[in-house]
């Protein structure tokens, strides 16, 4: 397969494309900074350089055109304020939506965050985020042309991936390593049958391809 990951210098990214293309799959991550170039190349991705605050719908479906599958693991990231929350974790997602339904790619899944929600309360940052990440998600489950599935990880960690997980509509709050993540994106995108759900997931006693294997479908 062709697949295109937004975000594609994210940690959970990098990870990913180094799976991906370890599989055999043509990766493309699409990434802001033209010095981040080289770390995809050296996780077997190709780079993108495009900036999704400012590109056009044309040039990131340009971008996606030919793919199997897109990817939007893109975010504002640590630091940044309430206005790029907006424009990143919610209108960069939206932007790469329309620019996949334009190229005609189908596939589409989100990495998003426990506890999304449009309508979330609260004046932190973080608060922020988790609006924006509800709204982008709600938008992306309105759209028939896509076959989205949205992915909710619990809070991320840097320890070494286990390969077992709980993978489900609701899990509960835990943790989750970022090598787990990646692993079940890696599944998801090799199962089409996981399209049209949005799952939770921490990490739990089941193997990655049993855990997407049993959710699919459902």
């Amino acid at each position: 397969m062709r697949i295109v990951i937004a975000g594609g210098h994210g940690q959970i990214a990098l990870r990913l494309e180094r799976l991906l293309s370890a599989g055999g799959h043509h990766v493309v991550g699409v990434v802001r900074d033209p010095g981040q170039s080289q770390d995809l190349r050296d996780a077997g991705a190709e780079p993108v350089v495009l900036d999704l605050e400012s590109a056009s719908v044309d040039e990131v479906a340009e971008a996606l055109r030919g793919a199997d599958a897109a990817v939007f693991a893109a975010g504002a990231g640590p630091g940044s304020g309430v206005a790029r929350k907006d424009t990143v974790d919610r209108g960069a997602a939206v932007l790469f939506a329309d620019a996949a339904e334009r190229a005609g790619v189908r596939r589409y899944l989100v990495v998003s965050s426990m506890g999304a929600d449009a309508r979330h309360e609260g004046d932190e940052v973080f608060d922020a985020y988790l609006r924006a990440k509800g709204a982008a998600d709600d938008d992306v489950r309105s759209r028939s042309g896509l076959d989205w599935t949205v992915l909710r990880p619990g809070g991320l960690t840097n320890d070494a991936g286990t390969g077992l997980v709980r993978l489900k509509a609701s899990t509960g709050r835990g943790p989750v390593p970022r090598d787990d993540v990646a692993a079940v994106l890696a599944e998801l995108l090799e199962t089409p049958a996981t399209a049209g759900l949005t799952l939770e997931l921490i990490g739990g006693s089941v193997p990655v391809a049993v855990a997407v294997k049993d959710v699919a479908g459902n």
